[in-house]
């Protein structure tokens, strides 16, 4: 006879079997549509209509990327997505921290609602503004430029972004501004040089969540720009639709560069992300 307490041991074990199977499944579900991805980019176009969900590539097509490269335009359209992004993520950084401090440090009037009106930008879409934004933009002459998609990343990348910060400043002691307020430093040496250092989680997150949230965007971008010049790499999966509407496996290799910097980037950053976030809603 089996006592009441390896029984619940047992019941303990299987429930624990029974989560990593779950968990196990639905990591599978998220990662087969990237394996399948990378599987067809390396075959031939042909290969993708066989009875096999998955095909070992013999040989290895590597010149499909090749082709993604040359064509796709990918080394221009880089650069300018990291321009882009590069931009939106320091401007985002920059006014958080200045927001955050006068928002949990200063004393003015209508600061709360001036903080609960920045947080209502969480909940207005991006693309909702893409009319008046191409209006405004047209108007004054800065559509088709790198200014038409940082101005709109960083605004609606900002109440977010302001949040993080707001909840990290809270948790940092005043007695260290006020020392440095008797040693006669300015408010911008506080704030970049005392404050930015304490809140690097909250920095590092904003830069991570703004990268992967602009990275890939592309409805402002087809809206905003119109010629090569300025054009963001998810335009080079746009082009290629078109252009090797028939050649499958060259399309799924533009895919593939251009979701890797993406990819790279949560990878790498991933448990920066959810420490900041966490200490940041703790924290607050």
């Amino acid at each position: 006879m089996m006592t009441n307490i390896e029984i619940s041991k047992r019941r303990s074990r299987f429930s624990k079997l029974f989560l990593y199977g779950i968990l196990v499944l639905f990591s599978v579900g998220q990662l087969f549509p990237l394996v399948w991805l990378i599987d067809f980019s390396l075959c031939k176009s042909g290969d993708l209509f066989g009875a096999n969900i998955l095909k070992w590539p013999d040989p290895p097509q590597w010149n499909n990327y090749v082709t993604a490269w040359v064509d796709g335009n990918i080394f221009q359209y880089f650069i300018n997505s990291l321009i882009v992004n590069v931009s939106a993520g320091f401007f985002t950084v920059l006014f958080s921290l200045m927001m955050g401090y006068a928002f949990t440090r200063m004393e003015w009037k209508l600061k709360k609602s001036t903080l609960t009106f920045v947080l209502l930008g969480l909940m207005i879409p991006i693309h909702a503004t893409l009319l008046p934004n191409y209006m405004s933009f047209s108007y004054v002459g800065i559509d088709d430029s790198y200014l038409a998609l940082i101005i709109p990343y960083v605004a609606f990348s900002l109440p977010q972004a302001v949040y993080l910060m707001t909840g990290f400043m809270e948790s940092i002691p005043r007695s260290v501004e006020e020392a440095a307020v008797i040693d006669g430093c300015s408010i911008l040496r506080i704030v970049f040089s005392i404050i930015l250092p304490l809140t690097k989680p909250a920095v590092v997150t904003i830069l991570i969540m703004t990268f992967l949230n602009t990275w890939n965007e592309f409805i402002m971008a087809a809206t905003f720009l119109s010629s090569n010049t300025f054009r963001t790499l998810p335009f080079a999966v746009y082009n290629f639709a078109g252009q090797y509407a028939s050649n499958y496996a060259v399309q799924f290799a533009v895919m593939n560069l251009v979701a890797l910097p993406s990819l790279l980037v949560y990878v790498v950053m991933n448990e920066h992300i959810t420490k900041g976030v966490t200490d940041g809603a703790l924290k607050g």
